[in-house]
């Protein structure tokens, strides 16, 4: 058997989709123009697609703080923290995230995925219970595996079924660790977090939160989900990514000062090259940013209530709440595809999102806007599936 047979079948179904027009998997987005416009081919599209969800990808601040650190410091760090040394910039933008979440300890990784494989599966041990939500990212269950954790799946955004899991483990319950999400990527939905806090005070366990998608987005100064419900003093640890309201690439942790042992106990943190000056001097420039202007937030759920309810007028299957995530469902994946180049040759760029990246078997034609969005812009994109609709 040769090296990659076993992938056979899959890379009969992608070449498939490569031969019967432009690929949805790695799509060449050949020109940005802005945080909102590109060009893909020959076509001028608007950008539907990036979790850009701030709209800060060409902030000009972010732009020159980049580049004045790419020419004092350097194109990277070339290699890790521990062996290598911290910039005085890693630290300081830990001290920024730190009081900006209002807690003792900041911790950065050089991805989100990195900073969930690093904290999780340095705490989910071969001893440890973890008790995930089913819809759970792909860095999430990779970070248990990793640990070696036993695994508990609750369906999706239910506290009762959390609940009776929790019960079935006695004891085992108060130092189980409960891994949930902000808002959730595909369907744009949101952890119960009020009913999931509820049960942890009762019997215990601890509770970490991956406010990737809702850092920046949603809680009175943008601190995410915890934020927005008044529960963070019960969130032992926050995670997040800098590749989405941050509009950069990296990923952090914030916690309790006792969390500062992961940086001596985390193989992903001790063996992983540090974020180059570049990419921190950006995010410390939009950490700022979105601190100091929070109408981008009133912007961003402006252009969501909009493409929301214009999609849902025209008779579109949407995700269960309004969010700056948008998903459309589709009946399958070969509609899927035939309306996803439809788009594109309307001049909106979108992703196709196939079963099992999309949950529960569904097809999604999922959307996502930010605070650069214009109205105009967004109009747009409802007229292109207004179009595919005749």
């Amino acid at each position: 058997m040769g090296l990659y047979d076993k992938f056979a079948r899959l890379a009969g179904e992608r070449e498939k989709f490569q031969t019967s027009g432009l690929n949805p998997f790695g799509t060449c987005i050949d020109e940005i123009y802005s945080a909102t416009e590109g060009r893909i081919g020959d076509k001028k599209v608007v950008l539907a697609g990036t979790n850009n969800y701030m709209g800060l990808t060409f902030n000009t601040q972010a732009i020159a703080d980049g580049q004045a650190a790419l020419a004092a410091q350097g194109t990277g760090t070339t290699g890790s923290r521990m062996a290598n040394g911290s910039y005085g910039s890693h630290l300081a933008l830990e001290q920024e995230l730190a009081a900006f979440f209002d807690r003792p300890s900041a911790i950065v990784f050089s991805t989100g995925y990195t900073a969930n494989l690093g904290v999780i599966s340095t705490l989910a041990g071969p001893d440890a219970i973890v008790l995930i939500d089913e819809d759970s990212h792909a860095s999430i269950y990779d970070a248990c595996a990793l640990g070696g954790a036993q695994i508990i799946r609750f369906r999706h955004n239910d506290a009762q079924d959390l609940e009776r899991r929790m019960l079935r483990l006695g004891e085992k319950a108060r130092e189980a660790i409960i891994i949930v999400e902000g808002i959730y990527s595909m369907l744009g939905d949101v952890a119960p977090l009020v009913e999931i806090v509820d049960i942890k005070r009762r019997l215990g366990g601890y509770l970490l939160v991956d406010e990737a998608h809702s850092f920046g987005v949603m809680g009175a100064t943008g601190r995410g989900l915890a934020e927005e419900l008044g529960v963070e003093q019960d969130v032992d640890i926050i995670l997040g990514t800098f590749s989405k309201s941050l509009a950069s690439i990296g990923g952090f942790a914030v916690g309790a000062k006792a969390m500062d042992v992961l940086r001596y106990s985390s193989r992903p943190y001790i063996f992983t090259a540090s974020p180059s000056p570049s990419s921190i001097a950006s995010v410390r420039s939009s950490l700022r940013t979105i601190a100091q202007n929070p109408g981008l937030r009133d912007k961003l759920w402006s252009n969501a209530h909009r493409l929301y309810r214009g999609l849902a007028e025209l008779g579109y299957e949407l995700g269960p709440r309004i969010s700056p995530v948008v998903p459309v469902m589709i009946g399958s994946k070969e509609d899927g595809l035939r309306l996803w180049r439809d788009l594109i040759s309307n001049g909106v760029y979108v992703n196709l999102v196939l079963p099992p990246a999309a949950p529960s078997g569904i097809t999604l034609l999922r959307c996502s806007v930010n605070a650069a969005h214009s109205e105009e812009e967004i109009d747009t994109i409802i007229r292109a599936f207004a179009a595919l609709k005749d």
